[in-house]
């Protein structure tokens, strides 16, 4: 078992296209808000230099854009915490009340907002501003505090922003594209040499390169994506739906790795044709797309077994790219390929509604007040990271709360305990000068950037660089005590003790849950996207709606993806059963995804109007859009639900029809197909 994590690891740390300069981005912008702090002896140092990492670093336009809304959540945190202490006159009740409020409002944007990361911000800022009216420091003292600390991110942030325009990538829509492409040749080469039978050597050869590349998954070309759509660039050569286009082949990549790992060779002829035909669907793929002639050859028969083989798995994943419309299909219209930003509302439509939210909220309030609460009353104020950890460890699911947490505790230890008081005790009361402190925080930055640039175990080097920072740079001279690091380090281990209890034993949300959750909010939504035609009052109101819809179920599907990678983190004799039933659910978003995008696609064609306003196909949608919400409820609450038969949607009469007959066709098979893997989840855990 620690064998595997140690290998994990290993293979996290491997070189990926953009690791290195993305890696030296963050070496440059730290040395340059290093040397601006200390020339100008601003205060908040060691958290400063902390924001370079938080700082989005995908494109110039999206550095600007991720600094300038931290910067807004900061000042807000600023403006609340003055108003606070102004309007109760600095009243010890008044602030352990404004951080459970604060730290509620802060759990319901980061759970209900596209900008999760601006909720846990305004969070841990405000919780650090407010402890200073804690201290018997004069009240002028603690308000130039308060503004330096804005003044201190701000440097950081302008570093980050600069070293990104003069150095980032100016072209992402075809580096995502040679992403694509090269993830498709690699997987075309192992499955052409499992078809021709080729020797082990060969194939271990082409399935360690698969390997690789599925371990980088699928946040690097995410933020790709999400650079195109910051910045509303021209798409270029990429098909439409390229969000969720990213997930399915992140998928297709770890299921073939897999497969792959498992068999040295293959020696049944079926099995080998099998293996041939993925070879040729990813040669299309790597080449532009699959040709509508081939498509047909392509599309065996479908298997939606409850217990599939991995080999299976790969079929199906293929099968739900193929069952993606076909691109140049809807049109050469951009939006379909990437939604700009400004068409992204910031609060997910209902969310802030949804009983879980409010629960996570709560959660969230109860831990950061605890644990403010505990460190005041034992006169402990060097445990202060406990409030920090909870706001930017708390996530939705149990299993990724404890990721994050262990990996705070192990880039903790590494970088505060191993790094920290290394460098205190050994170093710095030998330097001298400002040049051997920048090479002291070149080394630990890179290393830290380079542990971050992972994809499963990137967390753990943003919290290096935390607790080294927060140990070192204790003020502007070298620090004469270890006791920073033993008590940073106590903090951290409180809120896990905290934040274990509540979140994992009073009052649990296993991920497993969570992955149902999500994938009854894509069955509502496209039941939602299904009725638009008839609800919408204009072809407007209609576009904009859809779009919105869209970005919601392109978001929710990447984030079920997430969720499947972390259930090993669920600890207990359960966690394969639940394993298994994250494999289903994944299952049954991707195939409802794929139905989605061919209802999409639809829509913003104006020769497919004539689409929209036939009775027939609008009672079908009618139908489809009855049976996502009966099936949603199935999924949160494993009732049985009547199987509706194709026959009972649809005149037969259409199956055949010249205009109608395909676009009917697939309507039904992929409802009939989701049927089936939604009947499966409702006997599992």
């Amino acid at each position: 078992m620690v064998s595997a994590w140690i290998d994990r690891f290993q293979q996290d740390l491997q070189p990926t296209p953009g690791r290195w300069n993305s890696s030296l981005r963050i070496v440059l912008a730290s040395v340059i808000a290093l040397l601006l702090l200390m020339t100008l002896r601003m205060p908040f140092l060691g958290l400063s230099m902390y924001f370079v990492f938080l700082v989005g670093r995908d494109s110039p336009a999206v550095s600007f854009r991720s600094g300038l809304l931290s910067l807004l959540a900061l000042a807000a945190s600023v403006a609340v915490a003055l108003g606070v202490v102004i309007a109760t006159d600095n009243d010890p009740m008044a602030r352990v009340l404004s951080v459970v409020i604060v730290t509620f409002v802060a759990g319901m944007f980061m759970l209900s907002s596209t900008l999760p990361a601006l909720g846990s911000t305004f969070g841990f800022i405000y919780c650090t501003l407010i402890a200073l009216w804690e201290t018997s420091y004069p009240a002028g003292t603690l308000v130039k505090q308060m503004l330096y600390l804005l003044g201190s991110i701000s440097i950081s942030v302008g570093s980050v922003v600069a070293v990104e325009y003069i150095f980032a990538s100016r072209h992402p829509a075809e580096d995502l594209q040679r992403e694509r492409i090269t993830r498709y040749c690699a997987l075309e080469e192992m499955f052409r040499l499992y078809a021709e039978g080729a020797d082990s050597s060969r194939i271990r050869q082409a399935v360690t390169r698969v390997s690789r590349l599925a371990v980088i998954g699928q946040s690097g070309m995410q933020r790709l994506y999400n650079t195109i759509v910051e910045r509303n660039l021209d798409t270029g050569s990429l098909p439409i739906g390229t969000r969720v286009r990213i997930t399915m082949l992140a998928q297709l990549m770890d299921l073939s790795a897999a497969f792959g790992w498992q068999h040295a060779s293959v020696s049944d002829p079926d099995l080998r044709q099998r293996c041939a035909h993925i070879a040729e669907f990813c040669r299309c793929m790597s080449t532009g797309a699959v040709p509508p002639d081939r498509r047909q050859e392509l599309l065996t028969e479908r298997r939606v077994a409850a217990y599939p083989s991995l080999f299976e798995r790969v079929e199906g994943m293929m099968h739900s790219i193929l069952d993606m419309p076909i691109e140049g299909r809807a049109g050469t219209e951009k939006t379909l390929v990437a939604l700009p930003s400004v068409k992204i509302p910031l609060l997910v439509p209902g969310a802030i509604r949804q009983p879980q939210t409010i629960a996570y909220a709560l959660k969230i309030s109860l831990c950061a007040t605890v644990c403010y609460i505990i460190y005041w009353a034992i006169a402990w104020p060097g445990i202060s990271t406990a409030v920090t950890t909870v706001m930017i460890t708390g996530l939705s699911t149990s299993a990724a709360t404890k990721q994050k947490l262990i990996f705070r505790v192990v880039g903790s230890i590494i970088g505060g305990l191993i790094l920290g008081i290394s460098a205190t005790a050994f170093l710095l009361p030998h330097m001298d000068s400002i040049t051997s402190l920048v090479v002291l925080v070149v080394a630990v930055a890179l290393l830290s950037a380079w542990v971050s640039g992972g994809t499963h175990f990137n967390y753990i080097g943003l919290q290096m660089a935390f607790s080294f920072y927060l140990v070192v740079f204790e003020g502007f001279s070298a620090p004469t005590e270890l006791a920073p690091a033993r008590d940073r380090f106590m903090g951290i281990l409180l809120a896990l003790v905290v934040m274990a209890f509540v979140f994992d034993q009073l009052w649990p949300v296993r991920t497993v849950t969570g992955m149902r959750a999500s994938l009854a909010t894509i069955l509502r939504g496209v039941a939602q996207f299904l009725r638009l035609p008839q609800t919408a009052q204009t072809s407007d109101e209609l576009i904009r709606k859809a779009d919105s819809i869209r970005d919601q179920i392109g978001k929710t599907m990447a984030g079920i993806r997430t969720m499947n990678t972390v259930i090993v983190y669920e600890f207990g004799v359960d966690r394969r059963q639940h394993q298994h039933t994250g494999e289903t659910i994944l299952r049954a978003a991707l195939t409802v995804v794929a139905l989605f995008w061919n209802q999409f696609a639809v829509l913003h064609r104006e020769a497919d109007r004539d689409f929209l306003t036939e009775p027939a196909l609008q009672q079908l949608r009618t139908l489809l859009a009855d049976g996502m919400e009966t099936m949603a409820q199935t999924v949160i609450h494993k009732t049985d639900f009547a199987v509706a038969r194709p026959a009972e949607l649809i005149d037969p009469s259409l199956l055949t029809h010249p205009r109608y007959g395909e676009y009917v066709q697939h309507s039904i098979a992929r409802f009939d197909e989701l049927q089936g893997i939604v009947a499966q989840l409702r006997t599992q855990p």
